[in-house]
């Protein structure tokens, strides 16, 4: 069995919506390489890290695949981002 591990990797962000959007953009950067899984990106304040807030829906969607639009979103959930 392959263990999974969690990379914490601290970083500065002037607010929450600005520290999950840095957070958006990076997993889906890394998202090219097959260890990564986006959908479980979270972010957390450096001093209460117990506190978790999702990035992503990461809902299953038929098929196996998973809803990569933002966590809380409106409407139907999607494999693709919506322009």
């Amino acid at each position: 069995m392959t263990r999974r591990y969690v990379v914490h990797l601290p970083f500065t962000a002037s607010d929450l919506p600005a520290a999950v959007r840095f957070a958006r953009v990076l997993a889906r950067w890394v998202a090219r390489l097959s260890q990564v899984e986006p959908g479980g990106t979270t972010v957390s304040e450096e001093d209460a890290q117990h506190v978790r807030h999702w990035v992503f829906c990461d809902a299953r969607l038929p098929g196996g695949r998973r809803c990569v639009l933002r966590h809380g979103h409106d409407g139907d959930c999607a494999r693709r981002l919506r322009h």
